[in-house]
């Protein structure tokens, strides 16, 4: 079987992919304290009628109980007691919901400097974030933090959502000044695609509906940009990422030589007749066939679940890497890395932990951890020693087995990993491979520091 095809079948390879792709969107909120965020997500659901009728039900009994007239729409997703108590948004809140456009998964994160981990987990995933200003403040230190946080996470979109315009007279110079100062930020991180969009999550302004009060706006409401924004890339430009999940090896009466490796395809096209590579081994095989539901196909794309036979009866278990043998990662036990620390145990120089990258887990150490970075200012703070819940900082870690990384800039999926505790199973940290957009300390030689016994790679 050849590997090539027409112009006319890869063409409807690339549509199928980008339809898909751009049937459905994963997007963050985030912003300081009080910007509105959990409103503008109720304002969101409300208006574009994707609240049930028990649910509102509730949300007005529980504002009219806190003596409240008109219904507190926060409160469709501020679900936890001390949330509804305090009026906060403390832990990240996953919403499921429809437009006949488009099916949307929204993560509404907490906006308190003390939960950075928590937009990190919501935000990891998201095609778009949605970053809100008080009109009032401006933009302040948590909203570059959390423009940080976006281009470092490498979100390919994000919108700037001036809130609370109805209380500054839904004044033009007011939106501008935030949107020039916000846009000019981001850009230097290196945020592909800013869109400011000026509205009143409170009265429902250029939400869902545009707005009578800002005639002076011409652009999109923010569902309408949320509808609309292009998701999803052309899968044949990214190369092949295979990670092996299972091995199916029936050796029944109607199957007794079937030797196949199931997964998810995570990155690119993987096409019968391709020349792969097994990652961290290095030996090669082709692709002789892939079985998707159960039925053969010449072709699959991330994100296919398929299954891939090959030529050759090869030694592939869990968490092997099939790729292209032209593009090819180099496998590697040397990992740097930018990392984000989510546990309330500081991260510290000799930690023995587990690194999880793909469906692949083996033992690694810490080996050094060469800075901090700082937010606010994007300044980093060199040889910290320790990283604490929320910091975000370099490190250097030693692998017991190689790992095929991709970079992080390169592939989200197949550039990102896991560090947990092996002795529970909890996790510790996010990490990211390869260099983060404000990265410019020096790399260290690898040199261990700490009590490396029986973990000695």
């Amino acid at each position: 079987m050849t590997s090539n095809l027409s112009a006319e079948e890869q063409a409807v390879v690339t549509a199928v992919e980008q339809s898909a792709a751009s049937s459905q969107l994963r997007f963050a909120t985030a912003g300081s304290v009080d910007d509105g965020k959990s409103t503008l997500v109720g304002r969101l659901l409300h208006d574009s009628k994707s609240v049930l009728a028990d649910q509102l039900e509730a949300v007005e009994h529980a504002s009219r109980s806190r003596g409240q007239e008109a219904p507190d729409l926060a409160l469709l997703t501020d679900g936890l007691r001390a949330e509804r108590e305090q009026g906060i948004t403390i832990d990240v809140a996953y919403r499921y919901f429809a437009t006949p456009r488009r099916r949307f998964i929204l993560a509404d994160t907490p906006g308190h400097v003390q939960y950075t981990r928590n937009m990190v987990t919501g935000a990891s995933t998201a095609e778009l974030a949605v970053v809100l200003v008080d009109a009032r403040n401006g933009v302040v230190e948590q909203t570059r933090r959390h423009a940080a946080v976006a281009a470092l996470l490498r979100v390919p979109h994000v919108v700037l959502a001036v809130n609370k315009m109805d209380l500054v007279d839904y004044a033009e110079p007011v939106f501008a000044a935030i949107a020039e100062e916000f846009t000019t930020y981001a850009a230097s991180l290196g945020v592909p695609e800013i869109t400011a969009i000026p509205i009143s999550a409170l009265a429902g302004d250029n939400v869902v509906k545009a707005s009578a009060n800002m005639d002076w706006y011409g652009g999109p409401t923010v569902l309408e940009h949320l509808e609309t924004v292009p998701v999803g890339t052309d899968p044949s430009q990214d190369p092949a990422r295979f990670p092996v999940q299972y091995v199916i090896r029936p050796q029944s009466a109607e199957h007794p030589d079937y030797r196949g490796y199931a997964g998810q395809v995570a990155s690119g096209v993987l096409r019968v007749g391709d020349e792969v590579t097994v990652l961290p081994s290095g030996r090669t095989s082709t692709v002789t066939g892939i079985d998707v539901l159960g039925q053969a196909a010449e072709l699959a794309w991330a994100p296919q679940s398929v299954t891939v036979r090959l030529a050759d009866d090869l030694d592939i278990s869990r968490g092997d890497v099939l790729a292209p043998s032209a593009h090819a990662p180099a496998p590697t036990q040397d990992v740097h890395a930018t990392v984000c620390h989510l546990h309330d145990r500081p991260l510290r120089v000799g930690d023995r932990v587990l690194l999880k990258h793909t469906t692949r887990t083996v033992k690694a150490i810490v080996k050094d951890i060469p800075s901090r970075l700082t937010l606010a200012d994007l300044s980093h703070h060199p040889a910290p020693g320790e990283l604490a819940a929320n910091d975000i900082g370099r490190v250097v870690l030693r692998t017991s087995e190689p790992l095929a990384l991709d970079a992080y800039v390169a592939s989200r999926r197949t550039g990102s990993f896991l560090l947990i505790d092996p002795a529970d199973g909890t996790t510790l940290t996010a990490g990211m491979a390869g260099h983060s957009f404000a990265e410019q300390a020096p790399e260290t030689d690898g040199e261990a520091t700490g009590d490396d016994e029986g973990w000695d790679f």
